[in-house]
């Protein structure tokens, strides 16, 4: 038993919408941190990382070299890909798919 394509493609479409949206909060956050405008919380970044906007991050992060140096953000940014893969990993095994279309 496993995931069939259409509720795989609609998680890759999930990352991909979290990933744009993402970036797209990136960029709103460099745009002010270079114009001295009000910042978007660091919570919120790691909070997208989390729910899957993790890669879109990633492009973000090198193509507009905003939060690469910042060590504390780092560190928790990295976590969150591990929480997110971590729970992308459960919900993709035997039990995970049991679980959620149990559920739905």
């Amino acid at each position: 038993m496993g995931f069939d394509d259409q509720a795989l493609k609609l998680l890759a479409g999930l990352y991909l919408f979290a990933s744009l949206i993402t970036v797209l909060v990136y960029a709103v956050d460099k745009s002010a941190a270079i114009s001295g405008r009000r910042r978007i919380r660091e919570d919120t970044l790691h909070f997208l990382a989390l729910l899957g906007g993790w890669p879109g991050a990633i492009i973000a992060q090198n193509l507009l070299r905003h939060k690469t140096r910042k060590q504390p953000f780092r560190g928790v940014f990295i976590m969150t890909i591990f929480l997110n893969c971590g729970a992308l990993a459960w919900m993709l095994s035997p039990y995970g798919i049991e679980v959620l279309q149990s559920a739905f």
